[in-house]
């Protein structure tokens, strides 16, 4: 049997006011492809399905669509709330979806579903147990106390994710003594962040000021765990694998150094559990360019041609001493006649103690609210554990302020 572990598909998503909706339906496209040639079976997305929790019609179409384009190919497809889904949103088509072999799994409470499903083969047979895990909203599994510290808080929520992993894997074990005894592989799915990830800008906290990581020794026995939120594909140490498949497409231009994939699970009877990633096509040509006037002249006279039709959507980031008020004219004339598009430009930030008084030729496109934050009470006396005090309630808050919007 073979099993897709795909993740972040963020459908909906604006990236500075450009539509993704071509890459995803290509992305798509590709995905059946893959589908069809290699006999897959099962789709397992680890969660962020849209991109809002209020996603726009035409990311619900393509869902849609591409539910309905899979029933072709028998293929079976697991849908994983992350902390971008809403769950009301999610659920709204769950039995409908249900009719054509796909499952929507948004919480541990809802409706006393089980989260533990048998992974069959074309021929009926159980392959495997899935431990179908979300997103875990604090709320959904933390009982609320007063007087915590904040590091109690911390091991408190730690320790609520660790038994609600446990405890699913127990029921998975039971599952599995019901067929094979222990010879079925069990994979499990999540959608956190682990310890010792590489993350990119793209990347939203989802435990800020309670708990930065979850640690891969937390993690059940199982013998693959799917995980989604962070978009860069990669391995999280531990005597299992415990892998993110990343996002099909980047979501930030900080994460153009790394290829996109999906990860390719199959399973053998009498053989341990492999994968291998699977190299996703780029359906839109975007690049990154550094330097000063000159250079970047040079750059995008360097620049490959894109596909016909196409634009390379561009950062560019110019290291100039001075500030430059025609800035954005002059580097829009270096790109007229070419196959560019500018969707970023600023300029390289200071880094000496100067840049406060510097900065305030800096926009706040150029800022995350929380360096706005930072270079605030950089400008008051205080001490180092004062500041430290007053980023965690700022990131608290924050965090607070994102799950309403959800």
């Amino acid at each position: 049997m073979k099993i897709v572990h795909t993740s972040d598909w963020h459908l909906g998503q604006f990236f500075y006011a450009r539509s993704r909706a071509a890459e995803h339906q290509a992305f798509f496209q590709w995905l059946k492809a893959l589908v069809i040639e290699q006999e897959v079976e099962a789709i397992i997305v680890a969660g962020d399905i849209f991109d809002t929790a209020t996603p726009a019609s035409y990311a619900r179409e393509l869902l849609n669509q591409f539910i309905v384009s899979l029933q072709e190919t028998g293929c079976q497809l697991y849908l994983l709330a992350g902390n971008h889904d809403s769950v009301a949103t999610l659920n709204e088509s769950r039995e409908l979806v249900a009719c054509l072999n796909t499952h929507i799994i948004t919480g541990p409470t809802e409706q006393g579903d089980s989260p533990i499903f048998p992974l069959k083969d074309r021929q009926g047979n159980v392959a495997a147990i899935l431990c179908a895990i979300p997103y875990l909203r604090p709320r959904d599994i933390q009982l609320s106390q007063a007087g915590l510290s904040a590091r109690e808080k911390q091991q408190d929520l730690l320790q609520a994710i660790t038994g609600y992993y446990q405890d699913i894997f127990q029921q998975a074990r039971h599952v599995q003594q019901q067929y094979q005894g222990d010879t079925l592989p069990i994979i499990a799915t999540g959608h956190l962040t682990a310890l010792g990830v590489t993350k990119s800008d793209s990347v939203r906290d989802i435990y800020i000021g309670s708990l930065e990581a979850f640690p891969a020794s937390a993690f059940p026995p199982a013998d693959y765990i799917a995980l989604g939120h962070i978009h860069r594909p990669q391995n999280v140490s531990g005597d299992k694998p415990i892998r993110y498949s990343g996002s099909p497409i980047p979501l930030s231009f900080d994460e153009l150094g790394s290829s996109k994939s999906i990860t390719l699970i199959t399973l053998s009877a009498g053989q341990p559990l492999q994968w291998q990633a699977v190299d996703i096509p780029c359906f839109q040509p975007m690049r990154s360019l550094k330097g000063n006037l000159s250079e970047l002249a040079n750059q995008l006279a360097a620049l490959a041609p894109p596909t016909p039709g196409q634009k390379i959507w561009l950062d560019i980031e110019i290291h100039h001493e001075e500030y430059l008020s025609d800035l954005q004219q002059r580097v829009e004339k270096m790109a007229e006649g070419l196959a560019v598009e500018i969707l970023l430009l600023r300029r390289k930030r200071l880094q000496s103690p100067l840049a406060l008084s510097t900065n305030v030729k800096e926009t706040l496109s150029e800022l995350t609210p929380e360096e706005v934050f930072r270079r605030r009470l950089a400008q008051e006396p205080l001490e180092d554990d004062q500041t430290h005090t007053l980023l965690q309630l700022f990131r608290e808050v924050s965090a607070q302020l994102d799950e309403a919007e959800e």
